[in-house]
């Protein structure tokens, strides 16, 4: 299969787990007939953005591998017909907590799992309170909607994430996200924040000569406003697809696999990398 139809959900927390799980499933069962091949959920969707403080009853908000919620969204993927990136808090073992995101194959069965390997611990995300770093490996995940190479929010900023899941053979980089403005930060570098945080993205799109998807959510939780602005990038990074901040439902783009093909024979970045000369990257800092 070369192209694809993707839909990205961008909504945001309603207040209870009962009417926000019924949004998300409401604007993916909308897509039923319409032949997607290729769901993608933001990061966390299925709870509110607790990470802005450190607060141990929120650790009740984790569900395990075999909890119902996780049965429901196989049995979408299977409905539409479509692959399913489903993130969620995931609770491994008592204690153990990841913060992780299923692939469903089109008839609900399991293609991979991902575990986020980068956690942040700033102000407002305190993650590393909550979750610990994933073992999982950037390993892309074969689906019959391409190679797909899941990746989660503070992931996106790590070009090694993204290049080691592209030699790997990923069609397209998936990142669920959640990220917002912090009240106290004075207005006039919102746009600077959001401008760095879909330019480091494309810029994986570039160097790797892939497609790149980002899911966000939008609305305010707690000190946070999420900025929304999901996008669909192209292996030159040129925005295909890219949601206004405050837009709430489902946004679509069809795209065509074979355009990294095209993209890697005009742009061989792959075929001139100088592995004998990068050894200092396995390094935490190199001195002068």
């Amino acid at each position: 299969m070369s192209k694809i139809k993707i839909a990205t959900l961008q909504g945001k927390w309603t207040g209870d787990f009962e009417s926000n799980n019924a949004w998300y499933v409401e604007q993916a069962r909308a897509l039923k007939g319409k032949r997607y091949d290729l769901v993608v959920l933001p990061e966390l969707f299925h709870t509110p953005y607790f990470p802005f403080e450190e607060n141990a009853d929120f650790f009740d908000l984790a569900i395990e591998k075999d909890h119902p919620l996780v049965a429901q969204w196989q049995g979408i993927a299977k409905e539409l017909n479509a692959v399913v990136v489903f993130p969620f808090f995931e609770k491994r073992a008592r204690g153990i907590y990841h913060n992780s995101a299923f692939v469903f194959e089109r008839d609900g069965s399991i293609a991979g799992l991902y575990r986020k390997s980068h956690i942040p611990d700033d102000p407002a995300f305190y993650e590393k309170y909550y979750f610990i770093p994933g073992d999982t490996g950037f390993e892309p995940i074969k689906t019959s909607a391409g190679t797909l190479g899941v990746l989660i929010c503070w992931d996106q900023w790590f070009p090694e994430a993204a290049r080691i899941m592209s030699l790997k053979g990923a069609d397209v980089l998936i990142y669920p996200t959640a990220i917002g403005w912090m009240d106290s930060e004075p207005e006039e570098i919102y746009p600077r924040q959001q401008d760095s945080w879909t330019t480091v993205m494309r810029g994986h799109a570039i160097a790797n000569r892939t497609f790149v998807v980002a899911a966000n959510r939008i609305g305010t939780e707690g000190h946070l406003t999420f900025w929304g602005t999901s996008f669909v990038a192209a292996p030159d990074g040129y925005f295909i697809e890219k949601c206004a901040p405050d837009f709430l439902g489902v946004s679509t783009v069809e795209i065509d696999l074979a355009e990294t093909e095209e993209n890697r024979r005009w742009w061989p970045h792959f075929r001139d990398r100088r592995i004998d000369l990068y050894g200092d990257i396995l390094k935490i800092w190199c001195e002068k």
